[in-house]
C-alpha cells in the first residue's frame, strides 16, 4: 500500500496459490481506509498499481526492490533470497522484513549478497513509518542509500542500523522494556492493567513526538549531561540487576489480563488511533 500511495507499481506474490490474489483486495480497502484519515491523495490510483502474480520470477521481473516477508526462520529465508538473487534484476535492491535475524545469516553466501540488506519494518506498516535498514559487512554503503532514498520518497522513516546486531533497534528497546514489565507485574508491584497505563497515559505520551534522549535533555537545565550527573544512580542500580530471561517463561500477565474477546476488532480500533496520531503528527 505504502509502495503503491508512493507512484510505484507493484507485484505480490506468495507461495501459496490464491493469497497475493485476495491481498490485492485487501490493500485497495486498506488505501481506502488510509484516505479516509487523510493519509492517501487517490486511493483508487494507488490500488490500480498493485498487482498480483502468478510466480516469484513474474513478481521481480524489472523491479527496483523486493520486500521479502517470509517466515522469521533463517533457513526459510536463506531458500527465498537465494530464488531473489538468481531471478531478480541485479541492480535490484534484495531487502527483508526480518524483525530480528541478520542479513549475515542468511545472505552471505549470495553471488549478489552486496545488494542485501535487511529493511525491518514496524507492525502496522502502513501506519507507523519506521524503517530500519541494517546491512552486513558485505552490503554496500551504495545500496543502504539508495534504499534510504526509496524509503524516504513513498514517505517513511528510514534509520540505519551502523553494525549488525540481533533484533536490530527497535526490538531491543522494546525488549528491554518488555521484560521489566513482566518482572514489574511478576513479582507483585503492579497490575498489567496499570502498567499499561503508565506507558500509554505517561511514557507514550512524551514519546509520540520525542525521542529519549530529546526526553531528557528537557528534564535537566543542563541538558543530557546534567540529567546523566543528576538522576541516574538509581538507573545504574537497575542496570546492575537486569530482569532475568525467565519473566518470559511463566508470566503472571496472563493470569490478571482481561483478553480481548474479538483480537480483528480490537486491531481495527488500533489502526484508527494509528491512522488518526499519524495524520496530527503529519501537520506538524
Amino acid at each position: 500500500m505504502i509502495f503503491a500511495r508512493g507512484g510505484y507499481a507493484v507485484r505480490l506474490y506468495d507461495a501459496v496459490p490464491g493469497v497475493a490474489a485476495a491481498a490485492v483486495g485487501l490493500c485497495a480497502q486498506g488505501l481506502r481506509d488510509l484516505a479516509e484519515a487523510g493519509l492517501c491523495a487517490d486511493p483508487a490510483a494507488a490500488a490500480q498499481r498493485i498487482t498480483s502474480a502468478a510466480t516469484l520470477a513474474e513478481a521481480v521481473a524489472g523491479v527496483t526492490l523486493v520486500q521479502e516477508n517470509g517466515p522469521e526462520q533463517v533457513e526459510i529465508k536463506r531458500a527465498i533470497f537465494a530464488e531473489l538473487d538468481r531471478l531478480s534484476p541485479p541492480d535490484a535492491i534484495l531487502a527483508s522484513s526480518s524483525s530480528a535475524i541478520r542479513i549475515s545469516l542468511f545472505a552471505s553466501d549470495l553471488a549478489g549478497r552486496a545488494r542485501c540488506l535487511i529493511a525491518h519494518p514496524v507492525n502496522p506498516p502502513h501506519l507507523i513509518p519506521l524503517v530500519e535498514l541494517s546491512g552486513a559487512d558485505f552490503t554496500a554503503a551504495e545500496v543502504i542509500d539508495a534504499a534510504r532514498a526509496i524509503y524516504d520518497e513513498i514517505g517513511q522513516v528510514p534509520i540505519t542500523v551502523l553494525k549488525e546486531v540481533e533484533g536490530f533497534i527497535l526490538n531491543r528497546l522494546q525488549g528491554a522494556l518488555l521484560a521489566e514489565a513482566f518482572r514489574l507485574v511478576d513479582e507483585g508491584y503492579v497490575t498489567p492493567q496499570d502498567l499499561d497505563k503508565t506507558v500509554k497515559d505517561g511514557l507514550g505520551l512524551r514519546w509520540a513526538f520525542m525521542g529519549p534522549f530529546e526526553t531528557i535533555e528537557l528534564n535537566a537545565p543542563g541538558g543530557i549531561p546534567d540529567y546523566c550527573a543528576r538522576y541516574t544512580g538509581f538507573y545504574k542500580r537497575l542496570a546492575a540487576e537486569p530482569p532475568a530471561p525467565a519473566v518470559y517463561d511463566t508470566p503472571r500477565v496472563a493470569e490478571q489480563w482481561d483478553a480481548v474477546s474479538d483480537i480483528p476488532e480490537k486491531m481495527r480500533w488500533r489502526d484508527r488511533k494509528l491512522a488518526a496520531l499519524r495524520a496530527h503528527k503529519q501537520k506538524d
